[in-house]
């Protein structure tokens, strides 16, 4: 299992991005979380299988009709062994 922390731009304000963020992470088995930034773009925290991961991250580049993701930025986190759900925080 790894965790990895998200920084996605583009199109992801306004646009339901952080539900459809968690709404995929659900369907890939991950947990963390997802949330709005200041500066327009969207950060999260995701954790589960590489696989599982690397699916969840090819969906939400593909997007749907309102987002547009540009970019992904990644990077490796310590994995949080009692984390049980994926949320969107505020």
């Amino acid at each position: 299992m790894v965790r990895f922390y998200l920084r996605f731009t583009g199109r992801v304000q306004g646009v339901g991005f952080r539900f459809f963020v968690a709404m995929n992470a659900e369907r890939c088995h991950l947990t963390g979380w997802v949330k709005n930034m200041s500066d327009g773009s969207v950060t999260a925290e995701v954790q589960g299988t590489r696989v599982e991961i690397e699916k969840f991250l090819n969906l939400i580049q593909t997007g749907n009709r309102f987002v547009r993701v540009d970019e992904i930025e990644k990077e490796e986190r310590p994995y949080e062994e009692n984390e049980k759900r994926f949320h969107v925080r505020y």
